[in-house]
């Protein structure tokens, strides 16, 4: 038997921990290992720190008046947020309703004609850029385009910022969700004579919905706490209103309002505000997460 084959597991870790480079990349190893744990727990202490703030001031604002009463007057005592709830509510719920069926069909396109011609790798390009668009040039850009020619701000103008927000979110994801259905399950269908707008819809799309779904989730999330695009285009008012062609009060432009304020109950009302937020699009997430998890294809 050779004296190589006799050197044990034990033996050759030795004689590699005196080897200089070996010990160089060890030492690189775990100074990276501890910069790594550093940046992790400087993360998890600012938002701990953040979110054990927000808890603490907002649920001192939290009442049976903050969902009851509207935004108060300046100078005046009490005092709640059902107006801006109510416009956020309306806003956000309709600009769902427009992303889903737009971003859906859009990502399916995409899944399908991505490679083939260039008016889909145009879209995705514009997708991708939308994506990575600040929300106030969102803003800006409805705006320029509908504010200005209607006159007046409106909760139908923020409802068009918000979508504008969503719809690349609710592509992306259907685009990628789509693109995980095996090839074989796909091949089935075309083999049974299925046309491929039926293949796309009923096989490949029922496939991955469970994906679809929770990137819908996570467009309403993003979208919930937009507040410069808002700014833009609903404004705010001080009343209850279901009108939405009218400026209609909202919580991110609320809060934002309230926050900088020098009255006591209207920085209370900006916490109770923020706590609403975080705590719904926390929600939203899990959500997401758990309808992915238990329905996602393996």
């Amino acid at each position: 038997m050779s004296q190589a084959s006799q050197t044990s597991p034990v033996d050759v870790m030795a004689n590699a921990a005196q080897n200089p480079v070996y010990r160089k990349r060890l030492l690189t190893h775990r100074i990276g290992i501890a910069l790594s744990v550093a940046a992790m727990a400087l993360g998890l202490t600012v938002l701990v720190w953040i979110l054990i703030t927000l808890i603490v001031k907002g649920f001192g604002a939290l009442s049976i008046d903050l969902f009851t009463n509207t935004t108060p007057a300046p100078g005046s005592e009490g005092g709640g947020l059902i107006n801006a709830i109510v416009g956020s509510g309306l806003m956000v719920g309709l600009a769902t309703l427009v992303s889903t069926p737009i971003g859906i069909l859009a990502g399916i396109y995409l899944a399908e004609y991505g490679e083939e011609n260039k008016l889909a790798q145009l879209t995705r390009f514009v997708t991708d850029i939308m994506l990575s668009a600040p929300s106030i040039v969102i803003g800006l850009f409805v705006y320029a385009l509908y504010v200005a020619q209607v006159k007046h701000f409106s909760g139908y103008a923020g409802s068009i910022a918000l979508s504008l927000i969503a719809v690349p979110v609710v592509v992306r994801t259907t685009d990628n969700m789509l693109r995980l259905v095996p090839n074989s399950l796909l091949e089935a269908a075309f083999a049974l004579g299925a046309p491929r707008w039926k293949v796309a819809t009923l096989v490949r799309l029922r496939a991955v919905k469970a994906g679809v779904i929770t990137g819908v989730l996570l467009a309403l999330a993003r979208i919930a706490g937009e507040t410069a695009p808002l700014l833009f285009t609903a404004l705010n008012n001080q009343f209850q209103s279901f009108n939405m062609n009218a400026p209609m009060a909202n919580l991110p432009s609320v809060i934002a309002s309230f926050a900088m304020s020098p009255y006591d109950n209207w920085r209370s009302l900006a916490w109770g505000g923020a706590l609403l937020i975080t705590f719904s699009v926390l929600a939203l997430n899990i959500l997401s997460r758990t309808v992915f998890s238990q329905k996602a294809p393996h």
